[in-house]
C-alpha cells in the first residue's frame, strides 16, 4: 500500500441515497467551511456548537469562514469533556439553538471531537422535529469514526451512548490541519479507533500501520492517507448497513469490553474513549485466541503488540486507579447495545482483518476471563 501526496482534498463519498454526503479530508479546508454550506443549503443560517478548548483555537476562523460566505451564525460553548453528553448539557444546547431562532431550513455545525459531534448530531436529530448539521471534527477520533455515520448519542448512567438517535450529517469537514493543536495523548487515543479499521478487515493496511505509524503521528500525507482509509472503510460499511443491524456492528470491535472500562472509571480523564477501546481491542483479541480458540495467540500478541508499541493501553493494569470488579464490569457489559434479549454479543476475530459477529456469548466465558485478567495486576 503506497502513500499519495495529494494537493487537493480527498473525498469520500458515503452513499445513503438521499441522505448521502461527502467526507472531504485535507489540510486547510476549514477556510472553505462558509462556501461548501452555502453551496449545499443556499441561505441557510447556522449555529456553530463547540466547547471552550475547541474554542479558543477554531471558532474564530471557522466563523470568519461562514462570514465571508454570507453564511450567517450563532455560536453555543459547552464544556469540554465527556461531561457534555448528558441530559443537562444536551437540554441547554437545544434551548440554545431554539432562542437562536433556528429554522428548520437552518443547520447546526459541530465544531470538535467526539463528544460534540454526538451532542450536536443528537440535538439536530430533535430540534424542530429535525435539522441539518455539518460535521467539523478537530480530533483523530472524530476525523476517523465519530463524525462519519449519523450515530449520535448522550450518555446514560447506566452505559455510554445508550440515548441518541441514527441522524446522517450532509457533510463532513476534515481539516487534518486542526490535528496540529491537539495534545499527543488525544491524537494517540484516536489512533485506537484508525487501526481498528486494519484490525477488523483490512490486513493490509495493518501492515501498512505497523510500518508507518510514526509517519502518521508526524503529520502530512501519511496522516491524510490513514484517515482516508479509514473514512473508505467506515463509508463502505455505513452504505451497507446504516442503523446497525448487520454489518455495521464490525466497527464495534473492542467497544463492549472498552465502553464498560470507560463507564467503570466514570466517563473521565483516567480513561479516554480511544484508550478504552485500546483495552478493549486488545481484550477482544486475547479472549478470541485463550478462550475461544479462534486464532493463535501469536496472532493476538502482534495486535496487541502494536497498539502497546503506539502507547496505548493494553491490558486492565495499564488502567491508572482501583480496578473494577468483575461483578460491576458484567453489570455494564449487559447494558451493552449489542444485547439481544439478553443474550451477549461480541466482535471476536479470527485473525488480524478477520473480524465477525458473534452472538450469544457465554457470560459465564466472559466472566472467567475477566476474572482471570484482574488477577494479573
Amino acid at each position: 500500500m503506497t502513500v499519495l501526496v495529494r494537493r487537493d482534498p480527498t473525498v469520500v463519498h458515503v452513499a445513503l441515497g438521499t441522505r448521502s454526503y461527502d467526507i472531504v479530508i485535507g489540510r486547510g479546508l476549514l477556510d472553505s467551511l462558509g462556501a461548501r454550506i452555502a453551496a449545499l443549503r443556499p441561505g441557510a443560517k447556522a449555529v456553530i456548537v463547540t466547547d471552550d478548548n475547541v474554542a479558543r483555537y477554531h471558532l474564530d476562523p471557522a466563523e470568519a469562514a461562514l462570514r465571508h460566505a454570507g453564511v450567517a451564525s450563532s455560536r453555543v460553548i459547552v464544556p469540554a469533556g465527556e461531561a457534555s453528553k448528558s441530559y443537562r448539557v444536551f437540554e441547554q444546547v437545544c434551548e440554545a439553538l431554539i432562542a437562536s431562532r433556528i429554522e428548520r431550513g437552518d443547520l447546526a455545525i459541530a465544531l470538535g471531537g467526539g463528544v460534540i459531534g454526538d451532542l450536536t448530531g443528537f440535538v439536530a436529530a430533535v430540534v424542530r422535529r429535525g435539522l441539518d448539521y455539518v460535521q467539523v471534527p478537530t480530533t483523530l477520533l472524530a476525523d476517523v469514526d465519530s463524525s462519519v455515520g449519523g450515530k449520535t448519542a448522550i450518555d446514560s448512567a447506566h452505559g455510554k451512548n445508550l440515548i441518541g438517535a441514527f441522524h446522517q450529517p450532509i457533510l463532513v469537514l476534515a481539516d487534518t490541519a486542526l490535528l496540529d493543536t491537539l495534545p499527543e495523548r488525544e491524537f494517540r487515543a484516536g489512533y485506537a479507533e484508525l487501526v481498528k479499521y486494519g484490525l477488523l478487515g483490512d490486513a493490509d493496511f495493518f501492515s501498512w500501520l505497523e510500518k508507518n505509524w510514526r509517519d502518521v503521528f508526524a503529520g502530512g500525507a501519511a496522516r491524510d492517507h490513514a484517515i482516508a482509509e479509514s473514512c473508505r472503510a467506515k463509508a463502505e460499511i455505513v452504505a451497507r448497513d446504516e442503523r446497525e443491524t448487520g454489518d455495521r456492528a464490525l466497527l464495534n470491535l473492542g467497544h463492549t469490553f472498552g465502553h464498560a472500562l470507560e463507564a467503570a472509571c466514570g466517563f473521565s480523564d483516567r480513561l479516554l474513549h480511544g484508550e478504552a477501546i485500546s483495552a478493549g481491542m486488545a481484550l477482544a483479541f486475547e479472549f478470541s485466541a485463550r478462550r475461544q480458540g479462534l486464532l493463535p495467540m501469536a496472532e493476538a500478541k502482534r495486535a496487541i503488540r502494536h497498539l502497546a508499541e503506539v502507547g496505548l493501553p493494553t491490558h486492565l493494569r495499564d488502567i491508572p486507579g482501583p480496578p473494577p470488579s468483575v461483578d460491576h464490569l458484567m453489570d455494564l457489559i449487559a447494558q451493552d447495545k449489542k444485547v439481544k434479549r439478553g443474550m451477549l454479543t461480541f466482535i471476536l476475530v479470527r485473525g488480524i482483518g478477520s473480524a465477525f459477529i458473534e452472538a450469544g456469548v457465554d457470560a459465564r466465558e466472559v466472566r472467567v476471563f475477566l476474572s482471570e485478567k484482574l488477577a494479573e495486576r
